[in-house]
């Protein structure tokens, strides 16, 4: 091959070699979309042979955009006419450059073959924020290389065979004698070569053509999870910087917006207040398909799963089959879960609004007495929560540093479950009643380990997370048989949810676009006075709203949920998902872009949504477009106009 290039008739041309080198790194990207895919094809089952080449063709679009903007610098260094730019030293500084910038690129594209699976799509500018607290970055990073060491290897090959293939081509020449010449020839082809850079760099030569983002990805998609096959990792960065996604809208006047949904209550009920205290467990990672209790049709109706105590507790509580989170990651469900703000787009306290006035269980709560505090097993300021936890009005936050004690550490994420859930039940037993409080579990995440004592009691299952769910139900199980000898046990409602799924995923329905937000929702309370099997939609946002309502709180807030005992409203779900809202309503889940529907499915019977319903059911389709303009509206707007608290008229 290196005598094939010899052997060019233009070998040498500075041109020619320059186009060589980003037609090697576009092709390096393909190859990254490629083992993206592999790495993840169960989330894209599916797709056939016209459906890649459609993604992929459209692929390149964004490819080029990102491969510009990562070799500006060698362009530049190329195309400058400068005497001196085949010389070997000038041109082994810019072999290094190319190196350097391209393969921090590929880096971040084959970080997302594993990071995808964590969050369902490609990685975006808010992950800088969301690990900027972490203190123990060194140890994740590493552990992370060891446990993905075969992404690691991909890397290096796709390094490899960048270095050997940029050696095949060197530039040769000046290829021009007269100087004259040269200079002048040199500014000229600048000219068109940056005008094609230009262009590139947008997605499009024309004037009115804005620069592509990554909702333009949509224009080569079927179906809106294949949108993170379209991008790469580094576009999605690259147009994320900076940026907040979040703009006001002006679907409706407001008075009509206010109309169709508003997320403002204002109590009627007459009933004294119960000044029952409030626990709230936040579950890492428990999707709902751990359970048994929610799947009993699965494996011909013998799956047990794994959760035998929360199973056992669910017979006794109010629990819903079909509820959802209101977002992918650990930022996004806190807030849902504490202050009933949802996750659409960019995650609240990752946002240039996170320092907005908000109400939250914790900050309502305190009016009528309430203690109130927040436990995490993690490193003091771990993921932000400290600093949310402030901002929420919680008066106690508890870590790591408050448990003073890293014998118990798992040397990664904090607490062992067993220990610190012991910790918080002697913790609560000396808080003054009436309290409010949470707490954040740690262990049932990668790297999958239990604590050594029970590495023989739990056997887990197909999956590794199997285990961990285990020992942390197991975990939760202790809390609950400690705290129910406690003299504050009986006056309390307790509520258990997760953050979010799961990256580990056993069951098919369970990578659908509402099985990847299916999350339990459960309350409890010791007298039995919640009892139930709900096939009602429920989300994490109801939570604050259904607790305040049980206890008859009578002053006006602001929730984006609804209080399921007191609201007898058609009950919804929203979330965001691969840059498209979501509704569920009724039997139905809606797709919208922003400006247009692109997918509706039944979601109780089409449960792998083969089938897309859109344009079938007008009326239907309609009144769930109405009302997630008007949702998105309420939200865009009120974060915008720092209105996330009740402002009497």
């Amino acid at each position: 091959m290196h005598n094939l290039f010899q052997g060019l008739k233009l070998r040498g041309n500075i041109y020619i070699v320059l186009a060589f080198r980003l037609s090697l790194a576009m092709a390096l990207y393909t190859l990254c979309r490629l083992g993206f895919y592999i790495f993840n094809a169960g989330y894209f089952s599916g797709l056939e042979l016209k459906d890649f080449l459609r993604i992929f063709g459209g692929g390149l679009r964004f490819d080029l955009t990102a491969v510009l903007y990562t070799n500006a610098l060698v362009i530049l260094l190329m195309i400058v006419p400068l005497p001196f730019r085949t010389h070997a030293i000038y041109e082994r500084i810019v072999r290094w450059i190319f190196f350097i910038f391209n393969g921090i690129a590929l880096a971040a594209n084959v970080s997302d073959f594993i990071y995808f699976r964590f969050t369902g799509r490609r990685t975006t500018a808010d992950v800088f924020k969301q690990f900027e607290n972490e203190n123990n970055m060194g140890s994740l990073w590493l552990r992370f290389l060891l446990d993905y060491w075969y992404a690691v290897v991909c890397w290096f090959a796709l390094i490899a065979l960048m270095v050997w293939l940029y050696s095949l081509v060197k530039p040769h020449g000046p290829m021009l004698k007269n100087k004259l010449l040269y200079y002048s020839s040199g500014l000229v082809m600048m000219l068109p070569i940056v005008y094609l850079v230009i262009g590139g760099m947008r997605g499009g030569f024309q004037h009115s053509t804005r620069p592509i983002t990554l909702s333009n990805a949509g224009e080569y998609v079927k179906d809106p999870k294949e949108v993170s096959l379209v991008l790469n990792t580094p576009f999605a960065l690259m147009r994320t910087l900076g940026k907040t996604n979040i703009q006001k809208v002006a679907y409706f006047p407001e008075a009509v917006a206010d109309t169709l949904y508003t997320p403002v209550h204002i109590p009627n009920d007459t009933a004294h207040f119960r000044a029952k205290n409030v626990v709230v467990i936040i579950l890492e990672s428990f999707s709902k398909e751990f359970f048994g209790t929610f799947n009993h049709e699965k494996e011909n109706g013998t799956y047990k799963g794994y959760t035998p105590f929360l199973d056992s507790l669910t017979q006794h509580s109010l629990a819903f089959q079909y509820s959802f989170a209101n977002g992918r990651k650990s930022i996004d469900g806190l807030p849902s879960v504490i202050s009933s703000i949802p996750s659409l787009g960019v995650p609240y306290f990752l946002s240039p609004y996170s320092g907005n006035k908000i109400n939250s269980l914790a900050s309502l709560l305190k009016t009528k007495g309430y203690t109130t505090s927040f436990f995490h097993g993690a490193p003091n300021g771990s993921m932000g929560f400290q600093a949310f936890m402030n901002l929420a009005g919680v008066d106690q936050y508890y870590g790591m540093t408050e448990y003073n004690n890293d014998d118990d550490s798992d040397g990664i994420w904090g607490i062992w479950d067993d220990k610190f859930f012991n910790y918080y039940a002697d913790q609560l037993n000396g808080f003054k009643q009436p309290f409010m409080s949470s707490i954040f579990s740690v262990s049932s995440h990668h790297p999958f380990k239990v604590p050594q004592e029970y590495e023989a009691k739990f056997k887990g299952g197909p999956l590794v997370i199997h285990r961990c769910i285990q020992y942390t139900d197991f975990a939760l199980k202790q809390f609950f048989q400690k705290a129910s000898a406690m003299p504050w046990f009986k006056n309390t409602i307790f509520v258990i949810t997760a953050d979010h799924t799961s990256s580990e995923i056993q069951f098919p329905e369970s990578r659908t676009a509402w099985g990847y937000y299916s999350v339990p929702v459960i309350f409890y309370t010791p007298d039995g006075s919640l009892a139930g099997f709900s096939n009602e939609l429920a989300e994490q946002i109801d939570i604050m709203p259904s607790v305040l309502g049980y206890l008859h709180y009578d002053t006006p807030y602001i929730a984006f949920g609804r209080d399921i005992f007191r609201e007898k409203k058609e009950p919804f779900v929203f979330n965001y998902k691969d840059d498209v809202y979501q509704l569920f309503e009724g039997d139905y889940l809606l797709q919208f872009d922003g400006s247009r529907t692109v997918a509706l499915y039944n979601f109780k019977t089409d449960t792998l949504q083969k089938n897309n319903l859109k344009d079938q059911l007008p009326a239907i389709q309609t009144a769930m477009e109405t009302k997630i303009k008007a949702i998105i509206q309420q939200y865009n707007n009120r974060l915008i106009e720092n209105r996330f608290t009740y402002q009497a008229q």
